[in-house]
């Protein structure tokens, strides 16, 4: 059983300024329904605007609560951010919090946007406009559902954002693989950051997952994990560097949630990147991702999840 989180608020329109496609969104909402797969679906909340300013610069917040971003902003987001936007990045921002709540009961579960690791505290940035990985691991500290939560990003772009945002913080730990020489040109300084050459392939990118990822989960010992599962990896995606095929990004995905699970950690995936022309073939890649993370998660379901074992 898949446990995904979405809205209707998800699909934006198109601004009419800017580059950024809100299609693949109903997309892969299309093909996990086409699927055939045993899917739950669960609409949130939009994030509360006390969760985002305990985060995000609240100057910042107001100015995206009342879509007046001003334009220097909104050319570093990539979009002019108005009303329907805002209503949008406060139900991703939500989806992502509510995804966390679903993988405590179920041990994994996605949300189908978001994994916006670019917003910085006082603006957004490469198509993010607050960065739902940072507020939704406050909120869960803040209140108890966890103490220490590992952040894997294997977005193809690495997790400045996040990084920058939880800098300070010994209770949240983020682990970016990303290609070195893509956006962002200026990196942040992530927990741990693993650089990758233009080109790697599966093989290549497996070794870096297997060597990292288990020694940061033990080290750091979390008893949660997010998962920023960004598809453009991917050999055909429009703005990556990576040569991931098909294969590649499930045997990832199993891989990421599979080390979570058999330690008995709950984990929540965030959509991420994917970049390409053909919108429904770059949703089929996100729907895959989540499909077998799930099918990973079914392996582990009579483990108890750590929040459970507390």
């Amino acid at each position: 059983m898949l446990h995904v989180v979405h809205h209707a608020d998800y699909m934006a329109p198109r601004p009419e300024r800017g580059t950024f496609r809100f299609d693949k969104y109903y997309l892969v909402m299309e093909v996990l329904r086409e699927s055939g797969a045993a899917i739950t679906e669960h609409a949130p909340e939009p994030m509360p605007r006390d969760w985002l300013e305990a985060v995000h610069d609240p100057e910042y917040v107001d100015e995206v609560f009342r879509a007046a971003v001003p334009r220097e902003k909104a050319r570093r987001i990539g979009f002019p951010v108005t009303e329907r936007i805002r209503d949008r990045v406060r139900h991703t921002n939500g989806g992502t919090w509510l995804a966390a709540q679903l993988a405590m009961q179920h041990g994994y579960a996605a949300n189908s946007a978001a994994g916006s690791h670019h917003a910085l505290a006082d603006t957004g940035a490469g198509y993010c406009v607050f960065n739902d990985l940072a507020v939704a691991s406050n909120r869960l500290i803040a209140q108890g559902d966890a103490r220490r939560i590992l952040i894997v990003d294997c977005d193809v772009h690495q997790g400045d954002g996040t990084a920058s945002l939880t800098a300070a913080r010994e209770d949240i730990f983020t682990l970016s693989l990303h290609a070195e020489k893509n956006f962002p040109v200026r990196k942040a300084r992530s927990n741990r950051d693993v650089a990758l050459p233009d080109g790697l392939d599966d093989d290549g990118f497996m070794e870096a997952l297997e060597t990292h990822v288990p020694e940061v989960i033990d080290q750091f010992a979390p008893d949660f994990v997010f998962y920023q599962a960004g598809v453009d990896p991917h050999v055909d995606d429009k703005l990556g560097r990576l040569a991931l095929s098909d294969e590649g990004l499930c045997r990832r995905d199993r891989f990421v949630v599979g080390q979570a699970r058999q330690r008995g950690l709950p984990i929540g995936s965030a959509l991420g990147g994917g970049y390409g022309d053909d919108q429904r073939e770059v949703a089929a890649r996100h729907a895959r991702s989540m499909l077998a993370m799930a099918d990973e998660n079914a392996r582990f379901t009579s483990l108890p999840s750590a929040a459970t074992a507390r």
